[in-house]
Parts: C-alpha cells; sequence; structure tokens
C-alpha cells in the first residue's frame, strides 16, 4: 500500500509516499524518475505528517539534519550510494567521485552520478549536495534552479547559524 500527501514549498508542491511506516520518496513536480503510476495510492497526511513537519522545519531554516525512517526502493548499489548521500554534512558539497570512493568503488562515478539521478527521497537524501568534481553545478532530478536554491537555502542558515553562535560568543 503506498500513502502520499502533498505539501508546498519554496521549490514547489512536493508529494511524499510512504509504505505506512516508513517514507519511501520525496517527489518534485513533474519528477524526471517518479512513480510508474499513482493508481491505488491512498491519502493519509497523518502518515506522513512527522515527515511534513521535518520537511517544514527544514524550509523555515530550524532543521539541519532529518529522523524519519527511510525505505527508498532501489538496487543494492543504489542503496549504497543514497546512505553515502545521507552522511554529506548539511551546506557541503562533495562529488560523484568522493561518493565513489566512500563506497568503495573509486571508478563508478558515472554509476554514482545515475543512482544519485534515480534517488527517490530528494531533499531528505541529501543529493543536491553533490557537485561536479570542478566544483559546477551538475544535473539534478529536480531541475538546477532547485538544486541551487537547496544549496543556497543551507548556505545562507549555516552563515545565519555562525553569526548568531559569534555574537553569543562575545558578551
Amino acid at each position: 500500500m503506498t500513502y502520499y500527501t502533498t505539501m508546498p514549498s519554496p521549490v514547489g508542491e512536493l508529494t511524499l509516499t510512504s509504505d505506512g511506516s516508513a517514507l519511501t520518496a520525496v517527489y518534485f513536480e513533474a519528477p524526471k524518475y517518479g512513480p510508474a503510476s499513482t493508481d491505488g495510492w491512498i491519502r493519509d497526511d497523518a502518515v506522513l505528517a512527522d515527515a511534513r513537519q521535518q520537511l517544514d522545519e527544514y524550509f523555515r531554516g530550524e532543521r539541519t539534519t532529518f529522523d524519519v525512517a527511510l525505505a527508498p526502493s532501489g538496487t543494492d548499489f543504489q542503496c549504497s550510494v543514497w546512505r553515502a548521500l545521507s552522511d554529506i554534512p548539511y551546506a557541503a558539497t562533495t562529488s560523484y567521485g568522493q561518493i565513489a570512493s566512500s563506497i568503495g568503488k573509486p571508478a563508478a562515478s558515472r554509476a554514482v552520478g545515475a543512482a544519485n539521478g534515480r534517488n527517490p527521497i530528494s531533499i531528505i537524501v541529501p543529493c543536491h549536495r553533490v557537485i561536479g568534481s570542478g566544483g559546477d553545478l551538475t544535473g539534478y532530478g529536480g531541475g538546477l534552479d532547485r538544486k541551487r536554491w537547496l544549496l543556497d537555502h543551507e548556505a545562507v542558515v549555516i552563515s545565519r547559524r555562525r553569526a548568531a553562535a559569534a555574537g553569543t560568543n562575545r558578551a
């Protein structure tokens, strides 16, 4: 059974799905690799209330980590990439090659890129934090405008937190 809800966000409407016990996807509008079908999906805002609240907090700049249960569906390789993505610190970036090395497959940066593009749990599994080895923004299933917005948002939040901490330390 697939449960879903929708929510507005600064990067467009999001659709969240769950198997009833864990979050299975966070889709942007018109995702490149979305669900094959939504037939039989049941709208249940309560099942996804915690995930929705955490995303709201993220967009307000109040949350830098997520603690919802996740159950993405993919190959073993894809799941290993998605776990590595979850280790990228908030407001930090890394490259496809660095992810490939971190999962013990240093020659697999293209395959990492493909797995990154198929990440079903965008934002929470932060595939937007992966950039090209030269520092350029590269493909993003949600579009480069969304990727830039998410990275800029995180940079602003971190900057404000550092400024607040510096102000506190002076007192």
